[in-house]
């Protein structure tokens, strides 16, 4: 995936400020043991002594320091044991006083063995670029640990031959399972149901927890998504059809997008097009996809493309939502 260098600059920053915090927890573990176990001070200030020393004979270029640089290595090993043993008599790791490190791969730096982005620093560009694109998951509270089956009705429902509580739980366990084990390999998941009856909610619920994992997630209504197609191509305020087409190449490259409310959107040809792109590209990618719509298998059909409807009914997991309004049941 091609790095946009402004949210990679912001995934930097904050690694820099993780970095520094465990430098701060480093400053304040080597106080608490010197106050505890003064000796270990004296020890860690004689072992820096040997090093400069170490470093001068080295560089000194002298053919007769075999047996000083080997003195010094067996003092400098004799101090380090010491160093462990007090540590452990204190109850203390022995590396406890050693570098703190979040990423053991490339010790903070973000640079990967081969010379590329670590997977630390992917991690935190994707969670700033959830940020810009996670426009719908600013309430907070969507969890899975949330979510009520109890407002779904358990009595049974001829119209749908089960009752709907049965069939939200398998929804619910659907949708959980996918957040959770989140991969490429992952299904596209259609949402489909009426209004009110969680599939904005349990959608955030996935989006919060990918994302948490450290997958890019762009989480929009369709209008908004498709309107930036729109954008891109016409607006004649330039900074306006940059920002656009930068958001439609997210978009389609980001792990997991989520379109919220299909079918609310303006049926124009502009937005049939739109969606048959990010339909399409990220399917030809591997990218995965959850949209979310009240409307019913036939109504897709009517609605959209042939091309558009036989992507989205052939290469997606419907799961339905039935029950009664919650919404309305909370007012």
């Amino acid at each position: 995936m091609p790095y946009d260098g402004k949210i990679l600059a912001r995934a930097r920053a904050e690694l820099e400020r993780i970095k520094d915090a465990n430098r701060s927890e480093q400053r304040d573990r080597q106080l608490r043991v010197y106050t505890l176990i003064p000796e270990i001070e004296h020890i860690d200030a004689e072992l820096r002594r040997q090093m400069a020393e170490l470093v001068r004979l080295t560089i000194s270029k002298r053919t007769d320091l075999q047996e000083q640089i080997s003195a010094l290595r067996d003092s400098n090993l004799a101090l380090q044991r010491r160093k462990a043993k007090l540590l452990s008599s204190a109850g203390l790791p022995e590396d406890y006083l050693g570098e703190i490190y979040s990423c053991p791969l490339c010790s903070d730096t973000g640079i990967a063995k081969d010379g590329g982005v670590c997977v630390c620093l992917d991690r935190l560009y994707n969670a700033e670029l959830t940020k810009e694109l996670g426009t719908l998951m600013r309430r907070g509270d969507e969890s899975f640990e949330r979510f009520d089956l109890s407002l779904y009705p358990s009595e049974y429902d001829p119209s749908i031959g089960a009752k709907p509580r049965d069939i939200m739980a398998v929804t619910f366990g659907t949708c959980r399972r996918f957040a959770e084990n989140f991969s490429p390999a992952s299904q596209n998941l259609l949402l489909q149901g009426g209004t009110g009856l969680g599939k904005t909610f349990l959608s955030a619920c996935i989006a919060r927890s990918v994302a948490s994992r450290g997958f890019s997630v762009c989480y929009d209504s369709a209008a908004a998504a498709l309107e930036n197609y729109e954008r891109a191509k016409f607006s004649r305020d330039i900074a306006e059809s940059e920002s656009a087409s930068m958001r439609v190449r997210r978009m389609q490259d980001c792990d997991l997008m989520i379109l919220d409310d299909l079918g609310t959107e303006m049926p124009t040809p502009m937005s049939q097009s739109a969606l048959y792109t990010l339909l399409n590209s990220r399917l030809v990618s591997g990218k995965k996809t959850i949209i979310s719509t009240n409307l019913t298998n036939d109504e897709l059909a009517r609605r959209y493309t042939p091309q558009t409807a036989s992507r989205i009914l052939g290469e997606f997991l419907a799961l339905p939502f039935c029950g009664r309004d919650i919404r309305r049941m909370k007012k």
